[in-house]
């Protein structure tokens, strides 16, 4: 095996292309959350026509019987320089991305909008996207080679501080990967997403981008609830684990709940996260046996709920929480355990009411507890993320560079091309329950 680098040809600010306002813009009470305060990572992979080739290519068969799919570009520039111009671009429009977050009033962040950019790299690697297998785990390429982290001296902006970077690394083989970094107290997201489809809809060729960003933080609700303090997380030594869930095992699913509740529809996220909890609670049943529940948590999204004007893309989610006796849900089927999820997110709409309308009596609903009987789980399935195309195409895959390690926590996701259904990224168990976690949950994938 070969030594694979990557090489960072430029870096720097992009600024907007023209001017914007300077001012200061409020964030909203979920945005100000301390838990959010920080850049969530991930990396959007685009192939090249002879990438895809490889991948659709029958075991064995030679190069030569596969027609290569075409990809074509708006123009021959490099995707750095396509996506960098781009940027710039929606800077004008989404300036508040180009600005930092500052903090005259302690607890009460907010966005200064200094035109002072996104921090942006072009880099390339001395490989081909194959040659690293696609970035699967484990990364052959390291972390720090595929987002920006610059140096003080480069960027004095504390990480914590800055609201976007971006790197665009090219493969000897033609394919790039955009490696993104975003602040979540900026944008969850949904938000995100809708920022890097700006970016794709300019370089295209659009005169704007299809979506108009909202701020309307002075519109959001503003509950007089103080958050709760920050966790305690334990001490965990998470296994990495990945599963694909065919579209035919899913849809069976879908079959099976729809036939056992009277027509009632379900989603494919609903079903992985209950094979999920199903399969997770039975492996460390013994280890939760000193624990009268087992949780599960996810955020969804309370755009309708709230009623935000469309554009909105600051953070607008709110937790949505499941919780039973371990040998409940050790002893119920995956359908019985959609049931649970289903409902548990009927209830959220008035939670979510509640809280906003300040009728909680105080009560923090963001507060979570991080222990081994909880898992917690994040739908990246949906964003938009695997829609942004900058006149290349559509990315192979779009998720999260790393899960977390310290905290139970799965990530949900489209299974990347040429697969059809959805991969799941667990971080969940202990080495002493990984195998029989794994060998649970790949029960019956078909």
């Amino acid at each position: 095996m070969g030594i694979f680098t990557v090489t960072k040809l430029s870096e720097g600010p992009v600024r907007p292309s023209a001017d914007t306002p300077s001012e200061t813009l409020p964030l909203a009470w979920v945005d100000r959350y301390p838990t959010h305060r920080g850049l969530v990572e991930s990396t959007h992979i685009y192939c090249s026509g002879d990438d895809v080739a490889k991948m659709l290519l029958p075991p064995q068969a030679p190069a030569a019987a596969t027609k290569k799919k075409e990809v074509t570009t708006k123009s021959k520039k490099s995707p750095a320089a396509v996506v960098r111009g781009a940027l710039a671009d929606a800077l004008v429009l989404y300036y508040p991305f180009a600005g930092r977050i500052v903090e005259d009033v302690p607890g009460r962040p907010a966005v200064l909008c200094s035109a002072e950019g996104v921090y942006f790299v072009e880099a390339a690697a001395n490989c081909t996207l194959a040659d690293v297998n696609f970035l699967e785990r484990p990364l052959l390429l390291a972390k720090e080679q595929l987002v920006p982290c610059p140096t003080p001296d480069l960027w004095p902006v504390e990480p914590h501080n800055s609201l976007a970077m971006i790197q665009v690394t090219t493969f000897t083989c033609g394919g790039f990967v955009v490696g993104l970094r975003t602040n979540h107290a900026v944008a969850d997201g949904t938000g995100a997403a809708q920022f890097l489809n700006a970016v794709g809809d300019l370089a295209r060729g659009l005169p704007e981008p299809r979506v108009k960003p909202i701020w309307g933080r002075d519109r959001f609700p503003d509950p007089d609830i103080k958050p709760g303090p920050l966790p305690e997380l334990p001490v965990l030594a998470l296994e990495y684990i990945a599963f694909d869930f065919p579209t035919a095992y899913l849809d069976k699913l879908k079959s099976q709940y729809a036939a056992s509740t009277g027509g009632k529809i379900c989603s494919g996220f609903d079903i992985v996260i209950a094979k999920l909890w199903q399969c997770r609670t039975r492996a460390i049943i013994d280890a939760a046996a000193g624990a009268d529940d087992v949780r599960l948590c996810f955020f969804a999204s309370v755009r309708h709920v709230l009623k935000l004007e469309p554009g909105y893309y600051g953070n607008a989610i709110f937790p949505v929480k499941v919780q039973a006796p371990a040998e409940k849900v050790a002893g119920s089927s995956v359908v019985e355990l959609v049931g649970m999820v289903r409902e548990a997110k009927r209830r959220m709409a008035e939670e979510c009411l509640r809280w906003a309308e300040d009728r909680t009596g105080g009560v923090d609903p963001f507060q979570m507890t991080f222990n081994y009987e909880s898992v917690y789980v994040s739908d990246w399935s949906k964003l938009g993320f695997t829609d942004v195309d900058y006149g290349y195409g559509a990315p192979m895959s779009a998720g999260p560079l790393v899960n977390c390690d310290l905290i139970a926590s799965v990530i949900v996701m489209r299974a990347p091309a040429p697969l059809a259904g959805t991969r799941l990224l667990a971080s969940c168990v202990t080495k002493e329950h990984a195998d029989e976690f794994a060998r649970r949950m790949r029960e019956d994938l078909v």
